[in-house]
């Protein structure tokens, strides 16, 4: 049986003035798939994912959930869609625990309005032990954890709230080596409930390691997606700096891979 995407987007455009910022891209998710948005600074990949979450409206084109056309014009209604963004920042509040960030703004309350305390902390408990068995910290600030912790607190709030489709923004930015297999296990854990990722990053090494497929761009315009299966680092070097697809059948050497700052 054929699998159906989760998310296409078709021929998005959108400008600024007269700087087009996204020309003419289509890209796709499937369920249980990290796709990895790749580009220098400035090529378009987060403008791309902030007109899926709902931060930017687009000009053309078309975006398809589930097959049916989708209606996005800020951040409410992508996660009608049950679309979620992590942010590089997270969006946490650093002076509460992991259940008031887990709950923030969608807090349980009595019929009287007081908050229902210990069934949110014994539902981050549930959800957190899925995620991350490891995690121990639930009465400390947010701002006492580790990044990696961090990471954990930001993806468990968009699993409770029954996101199909995450868009990542450089997860493992600034994390250390442990830091970052922990979020490389959140993101295993995530694929095998079947949640479709779009990760928004410059390190080709991650994006290897982490993604499924890889979509490049640059100047605003998609230049391919490709299986990591498929290409080396230094296949998708070429992409983000050329422009260039790679060669069928391509074996190009493994190389140093991040490409922040490339102009």
């Amino acid at each position: 049986m054929t699998r159906s995407p989760l998310v296409e987007m078709q021929d998005i455009s959108l400008s600024f003035g007269g700087i087009h910022a996204v020309r003419g891209v289509s890209v796709d998710l499937y369920p249980g798939e990290v796709v990895g948005v790749l580009g220098h600074n400035g090529a378009g990949k987060s403008c791309l994912m902030k007109i899926l979450a709902g931060a930017l409206h687009k000009d053309e084109g078309t975006i398809r959930v589930d097959g049916e056309e989708a209606k996005i014009a800020n951040p409410r209604d992508a996660r009608s869609y049950n679309i979620e963004t992590i942010y590089q920042t997270l969006a946490l509040a650093d002076n509460l625990n992991a259940a008031a960030n887990l709950f923030l703004g969608r807090e349980l309350r009595t019929p009287f309005g007081t908050l229902r305390r210990a069934e949110m902390e014994e539902e981050t408990r549930k959800i957190m032990n899925r995620l991350n068995p490891n995690f121990r910290k639930f009465s400390a600030p947010v701002a006492h954890l580790s990044g990696g912790q961090r990471q954990s607190v930001a993806i468990a709030r968009a699993v409770y709230f029954n996101a199909r489709v995450l868009i990542m923004d450089e997860p493992t930015a600034a994390l250390g080596v442990e830091e970052t297999r922990m979020v490389g296990e959140l993101i295993e854990e995530l694929k095998s409930r079947g949640i479709g990722i779009f990760l928004i990053d410059h390190d080709v090494h991650q994006v290897m390691r982490l993604c499924d497929r890889a979509s490049v761009m640059k100047n605003g315009k998609l230049v391919g997606t490709v299986r990591t299966a498929d290409v080396t680092e230094d296949d998708l070097l070429e992409m983000i700096i050329l422009g260039k697809s790679p060669a069928k059948g391509s074996a190009g050497a493994r190389v140093g891979a991040t490409v922040e700052g490339i102009a």
